[in-house]
């Protein structure tokens, strides 16, 4: 079903106007941003995106109707400076880009000795988002279950400032040449890092305790009960994935869903916290709509 005028049912429609520059929220409390995770889908355009727009413009136009995105071909293969920076052009001041951890990372090595593909991931051009880049997020595999030694190992590599970050992307292998790689940083700012597990032995105390510890966020991830959903007592901030309400990256989220998800993360904004929110139900085109939609909620 098209909607070829980006109104989508229950969505909001045109600019998200200062809200897209600053979060939703207001002063001394935490601000929402609210998006979808990968813009670049044939079956949006002529229906979300309006017939005849350039593929090239299709981030800028998400971005007039979103609060953040999430950048999901980093997770297939590393990038180009080039890349990030077009990105980071394509979009308004202030913007986070949420940035997927490579998946030679997570699902080849399985956080094995990570150090060499860590320095590569952060070379490739991360670091050329500058002011843009928001939470990066580590999305492990199913069949991974928690274990504190291997966890434990990977999470004491991962950069927490842009500096740290650049001076990990020296050390890239040749697999990324001199000419392709970005080892500095324009500025230094903290860089968050969010784990989205799937295995349930992460659903528990002992992992809560030890992720919190180490400040790093535990996603909150709906997937129509394809794995665990996880609490959200870890990390100074929060990352929501929502994959589907009751079909796995199919389907929408009803009036009543959005309405839930607005009100618990207003709960979390009223705390003080910093949330980062993407729709990931892509198939059917839904997601920017739902995006849309719940800005439209906490707006």
């Amino acid at each position: 079903m098209g909607h070829r005028d980006g109104s989508g049912p229950g969505s909001t429609v045109g600019d998200v106007g200062t809200a897209g520059a600053e979060g939703l929220g207001t002063t001394g409390r935490g601000r929402a941003w609210v998006g979808v995770s990968g813009w670049s889908y044939r079956s949006w355009r002529g229906d979300f995106y309006p017939a005849g727009l350039r593929q090239a413009d299709e981030l800028a136009y998400a971005a007039e109707r979103m609060t953040s995105v999430e950048l999901n071909g980093s997770f297939y293969s590393l990038q180009r400076p080039s890349s990030y920076r077009t990105w980071r052009d394509a979009t308004p001041a202030r913007f986070p880009l949420a940035v997927k951890g490579g998946r030679y990372i997570t699902h080849m090595l399985r956080l094995r000795d990570p150090g060499t593909a860590l320095a590569n991931f952060f070379a490739s051009g991360v670091l050329a988002l500058g002011d843009r880049l928001g939470p990066i997020l580590w999305q492990l595999p199913e069949t991974l279950p928690f274990d504190p030694d291997l966890v434990g190992a990977f999470t004491a590599l991962l950069p927490r400032t842009t500096a740290a970050a650049a001076e990990s992307a020296s050390g890239h292998s040749d697999r990324l040449p001199a000419e392709r790689a970005l080892t500095t940083a324009e500025l230094d700012v903290p860089v968050l890092h969010a784990l989205e597990p799937r295995h349930a032995s992460f659903d528990s105390e002992e992992a809560r305790s030890f992720l919190a510890e180490r400040g790093l966020c535990t996603v909150v991830a709906d997937s129509a009960g394809r794995w665990p959903t996880m609490r959200d007592e870890t990390g100074p901030f929060r990352y929501v994935r929502l994959h589907g309400e009751r079909e796995l990256y199919r389907g929408g989220y009803s009036p009543q869903a959005l309405e839930a998800w607005a009100g618990r993360i207003r709960e979390w904004t009223a705390e003080g916290l910093d949330v980062y929110v993407y729709f990931d139900n892509d198939a059917d085109g839904r997601a920017p709509y739902d995006a849309m939609a719940l800005i439209g909620l906490l707006a």
